[in-house]
Parts: structure tokens; C-alpha cells; sequence
């Protein structure tokens, strides 16, 4: 009886791994606020090996991977200042009580990624909930909102999870790459 328990739950996990997300503890969610804009912004300078050329170059070549879309992403490549501007937008789902996902909307979001001799230093800010007027997405912080709706959290939760999974891909991009030898020309 006992295994057929572990079993079931087991299953559970595996056909409905957004359940985690429902009964998970949403008042530990505390994205990052920037003090001067009051906005939700994930910012970090990062120590790295290259110069501002190198920490280009590998940024393009990261976002011409990671985006579907890379030269419509981009607003601003300049290699003088060392500065990449971009505006992008991903889906956030319902969940219901079963772990069935439907469409929520689509938040809107723009990273910018500067670059000097020996660090570069990302910005991903002003997520906007696009709907028939955008709605700025730190409006789901406010649980004294009389329109607070408890989904906002999840919200949160995915708008979270999205900008560090941003990141972590980012870094990896970012790696300086191995060069190859004549042996392995």
C-alpha cells in the first residue's frame, strides 16, 4: 500500500509538475525593486574575462541563438559604447487546480546589456502586462489592491522564474569560449 502511495504521487509529479507551483509559498516571492524607479529590475555586473569587443560579440552570438526573432528583438547594437538594448515578450499561463494551463497574457519586458574591459553588467526591467492598456506588472505586489487577484502571485512566480532562467542562459553565453588547437582544427 505503501508503494502504490509513492507511486501516485510520484505520477502526480511527473503529469502535473505545475502543482508545485499552486501550493508553493508565494509570500517568499520578493523580486528585486530598484530604489530610484520602484520598478522590478534584475541587475548585476559580472566579472569576466574578455574585453568590450569580446563581451559583444559573445552577446550576439547569445542572442541570435536564444531569440527566435534576434534582429526584431534589438533596438540599439552598438559596438562603440559597448551598449545592447532589446524589448521581448513571453507568455505566463493559468494553472488550475488540476495542472491544466490556459493563456494569462503576455508580459512585455526590456534587458539591456553593457559592456567594459573585464565585466559587463545586465538590466532586464520594466515588465508590462500587455493588454488594452499595459499594466506594470509590480501592480501585483499590492495585495491591498481591491482588484488583487491571489493569480497575480503566480504571476510573479513565472515572471521570476523567466528573468533567471534569462540570466543563467545569458551567463553561459557570456563564457569565454575554448580556442582550438592545431590539433583539433
Amino acid at each position: 500500500m505503501k508503494n502504490l502511495f509513492l507511486i501516485i504521487t510520484f505520477l502526480c509529479f511527473i503529469l502535473f509538475p505545475n502543482l508545485i507551483l499552486v501550493g508553493q509559498n508565494v509570500q517568499n516571492i520578493k523580486p528585486p525593486i530598484d530604489e530610484k524607479t520602484g520598478l522590478i529590475t534584475y541587475k548585476k555586473v559580472i566579472q569576466e574575462e574578455g574585453t568590450k569587443q569580446d563581451f559583444f560579440n559573445r552577446a550576439i552570438g547569445w542572442i541570435n541563438t536564444y531569440y527566435k526573432n534576434p534582429v526584431d528583438v534589438t533596438k540599439t547594437r552598438d559596438p562603440e559604447t559597448g551598449i545592447i538594448k532589446g524589448l521581448h515578450r513571453f507568455k505566463i499561463k493559468n494553472t488550475d487546480e488540476n495542472g491544466f494551463q490556459t493563456d494569462a497574457g503576455v508580459i512585455q519586458y526590456i534587458f539591456t546589456l553593457e559592456f567594459k574591459e573585464g565585466r559587463y553588467r545586465y538590466i532586464l526591467t520594466e515588465f508590462i502586462m500587455r493588454q488594452a492598456s499595459k499594466v506594470p506588472v509590480e501592480k501585483w505586489l499590492n495585495k491591498d489592491d481591491p482588484q488583487y487577484n491571489p493569480t497575480w502571485d503566480e504571476y510573479l512566480i513565472q515572471v521570476d522564474s523567466f528573468a533567471k532562467s534569462w540570466i543563467e542562459s545569458l551567463k553561459k553565453g557570456m563564457m569565454p569560449k575554448a580556442e582550438a588547437t592545431d590539433e583539433e582544427w
